[in-house]
């Protein structure tokens, strides 16, 4: 007989605090889950896991990509395969997370840890997102000078005005974010389709580059920049985010009715993380069948490669392809990153803000280093700012991951949607090496 109850009187013990109010509550539930078909009921879960992929291209990691594509040709594409994989598991275990609980994964550490660890949590999670803006705001910056031949100390300064694009579609609902979100991705890969189309890449060897090779081990360069695409591909904010948003479906409370959301909701994310693969895998094999099949083994700046585009490719079009596919990854991330910072907030502290001054909050903290450094060092600079939040992510990684894996894995918490024991022997290692690696990036850059 089906659960009438989100969670047992057992689950609700296993916590140090009951749950105060639903993650995201202005949208919590709010998209229903309609009978019929099959296939109309996993369309309605359709769209959490495409905010989710925007994480895993945002322009964070645009630089490992063409550093690694240029450099070592196709070899690597083989560590964004791994990274996608391990994404997907953890990703489905946020999802797994809120359908058990009904918290996202920053209530669930407010309500699982003492007071001061769960502070500790929340201002190490804040720091994270400030350093995901900081990654967004270049991006986004560097995609206005390429394209419109704005400055980027400006092009930083408008940036901020992203805020009333958000303010604009979450007045109109969350299909509408979801749907904005989902038009940007087509117009990545559209972009992305015709460059490579141009660059007419070597087939054969991109299929063998999916394929590891000891070389990644052996040869410590390659080692370093593989290690840079997996450091950079899991970022802690998406897993508060996917925990929060994937409870936007009203997909009832029965255990039958947890099992089929959880179903769903761990397709959505997949597919979308595949798409996200295809992404990262395309600026790969752009900047090795590019850059790589012509020598220029050293490209690693955004601007260098838009200026390179053109006469390696032979077309005007490329350039600006490259420039819009970037303006739009780092319009998309702002979007998701908004999210994680209101559901951080709110579920670590349970302090609610406008969501148009939290908004401005963030991206302040954001502008005014990316600002001062692009003014006083111009575009060398903001590269380098560029490295440097995506050390910060790495550092903050272990603090999102584990707490995630050990709930997920905890009986008394999830109930009868406990991780079957397998996946979490298969999370936990995961786990493990994301945190050793990304603590060898941040030895490296500390000693480097």
């Amino acid at each position: 007989m089906d659960q009438p109850a989100p969670v047992s009187l057992v689950q609700k013990a296993a916590w140090r605090r009951s749950s105060d109010l639903p993650s995201l509550p202005e949208v919590n539930r709010s998209i229903a889950v309609r009978p019929g078909s099959t296939w109309r009921r996993a369309a309605a879960f359709l769209g959490p896991g495409y905010l989710v992929a925007v994480g895993y291209m945002d322009p964070g990691n645009w630089a490992t990509s063409l550093a690694g594509g240029s450099k070592y040709g196709y070899a690597l594409l083989s560590v964004a395969l791994i990274s996608n994989i391990m994404a997907i598991v953890l990703q489905s275990l946020c999802a797994r997370l809120a359908v058990a609980t009904g918290r996202d994964l920053a209530q669930a550490c407010r309500d699982s840890y003492p007071r001061p660890v769960a502070w500790g949590l929340w201002l190490l999670a804040e720091l994270a997102i400030c350093a995901t803006d900081l990654a967004e705001v270049i991006g986004t910056a560097i995609g206005l000078n390429l394209l419109f031949g704005i400055p980027l100390e400006i092009g930083v300064i408008i940036t901020a005005l992203d805020v009333f694009l958000i303010l604009y579609l979450q007045n109109l609902g969350f299909r509408w974010v979801e749907a904005f979100i989902i038009t940007l991705l087509g117009v990545i890969a559209i972009c992305f389709g015709i460059q490579i189309a141009m660059a007419d890449p070597d087939w054969a060897g991109v299929i063998t580059g999916f394929a590891p090779t000891t070389e990644i081990v052996t040869n410590p360069d390659m080692l370093y920049l593989a290690l840079g695409i997996l450091g950079a591909t899991v970022m802690p904010h998406n897993l508060y985010l996917h925990s929060g948003i994937v409870q936007t479906r009203a997909y009832g409370d029965t255990l039958k009715e947890r099992r089929e959301a959880l179903r769903f909701a761990t397709m959505d994310s997949t597919i979308a993380l595949m798409f996200a693969l295809t992404i990262n895998a395309s600026l790969l094999i752009l900047a090795a069948a590019a850059f790589h099949g012509t020598g220029r083994t050293e490209i690693a700046e955004l601007g260098e490669a838009h200026t390179l585009l053109q006469p390696i490719l032979g077309s005007a079009i490329a350039p600006m392809l490259f420039g819009l596919s970037l303006l739009c990854c780092g319009l998309n991330s702002t979007v998701t990153a908004t999210m994680a910072g209101q559901i951080v907030m709110e579920g670590f502290i349970n302090f609610k803000m406008a969501p148009w001054m939290r908004r401005l909050i963030t991206r302040g903290i954001a502008i005014i280093p990316a600002a001062g450094v692009t003014i006083a060092y111009g575009e060398g600079g903001t590269a380098k700012l560029l490295i440097l939040s995506q050390v910060i992510l790495s550092l903050q990684l272990p603090f999102a991951v584990i707490p995630l894996v050990t709930m997920t894995a905890s009986k008394a918490k999830m109930g009868d949607l406990v991780t079957p024991r397998w996946l979490t022997v298969i999370a936990g290692v995961i786990a493990a090496v994301i945190v050793v690696l990304n603590v060898k990036l941040l030895v490296d850059f500390v000693l480097g």
